[in-house]
């Protein structure tokens, strides 16, 4: 095992270690892709389903309303693993796009034979743990508690001071629903509890005595920021310079190397100093590494020993610059 002040890396398999694990703010899985690309990877996408299926577990066990995943994947290898994920309580928010530009494209393909368009993407698509309350998710608690108040749904928008954005975004029954910040979520319980039906009172509360205080509806919710520019579509060429390790053949020592500067850039929008980072499938361990750059916590752990001895001598390296969220 590896360990610094802010990194736990370890050799093996990571179902063996996540039990001792602190509980993740981020989960960043970069694991098989059913191309054979390393020892134990599947053969085609069929077979990642059952691959996956006790680290999802795994990974349930221990998160929280505050956690995010990140899953890389191909796309029909996220396709096949994404009932999985929400078999467990995983759910869905975006699917963002490393676009690695046509530099990507080995020579001239010919695309009468492969019948197809040249590929130059991979997924990574973001996960929140769903949070629920009495068993009931927080879409549906908020809109039944509201509706226990007898008030007519229009009246969420003067609650929260604005014309229709409460009825059409915290109460929407669809899959555009998001929880409303810390500060409307207080305006709505203040709203309900003075003008709600008195015989329900108190209405948003998970204890029956009071309403959800702004700290903790915040603690429901996962964390997130974007910085200014960016869409869900990254243009970066895939790593062709000093940043890519070499095996002593001279070849490159992982087929898939991510770079620092997109690692650095989910974990800064979804967590915050001193947060837990998982990197379950550590790789050449570029998680960990740029998990540590960002002032979080990096627990991870990978079972090549020669994945192991490179991406261990890493942390060494000089440090390069990442986003100011």
């Amino acid at each position: 095992m590896f360990r610094n002040s802010l990194a736990q890396i370890h050799y093996g398999n990571s179902l063996e270690f996540y039990d001792a694990w602190p509980a993740p703010t981020v989960i960043i899985s970069d694991g098989a892709y059913g191309v054979l690309g390393f020892d134990g990877d599947t053969s085609d996408h069929l077979g990642l389903p059952e691959w996956y299926e006790p680290h999802v577990k795994a990974w349930a066990a221990k998160a929280t309303p505050q956690t995010t995943l990140w899953f890389w994947n191909s796309e029909i290898g996220w396709a096949a693993v994404r009932p999985v994920l929400e078999k467990v309580g995983f759910r869905y928010v975006n699917a963002n796009i490393w676009d690695k530009t046509k530099a990507h494209i080995a020579g001239n393909v010919n695309t009468a034979k492969i019948r197809r368009f040249p590929v130059v993407t991979e997924l990574c698509v973001q996960y929140s743990f769903e949070a629920r309350i009495n068993g009931v998710s927080l879409q549906r608690w908020m809109l039944a508690e509201w509706e226990r108040t007898g008030l007519p749904l229009r009246e969420a928008n003067h609650a929260c001071g604005v014309a229709d954005a409460a009825t059409r975004k915290y109460f929407d029954r669809g899959h555009l629903w998001y929880p409303p910040p810390p500060e409307k979520f207080q305006l709505l319980a203040g709203y309900a509890n003075e003008h709600g039906v008195p015989s329900g009172r108190p209405y948003f509360s998970m204890n029956g005595a009071e309403p959800l205080t702004t700290e903790q509806w915040e603690a429901l919710r996962y964390k997130f920021r974007c910085p200014h520019g960016y869409t869900n579509v990254w243009q970066r060429t895939a790593l062709h310079c000093g940043e890519r390790l070499k095996a002593p053949t001279g070849r490159a020592a992982h087929l898939n190397q991510k770079p620092l500067d997109l690692m650095g850039l989910i974990i800064q929008a979804s967590s915050d100093d001193g947060d837990i980072i998982w990197g379950p499938f550590g790789g050449l361990f570029s998680a960990s590494i740029a998990a540590c750059r960002c002032g979080r916590k990096a627990f991870a752990a990978e079972l090549d020993s020669t994945y192991f001895q490179l991406g261990v001598q890493r942390f060494n390296e000089p440090v390069p610059m990442f986003l100011n969220l």
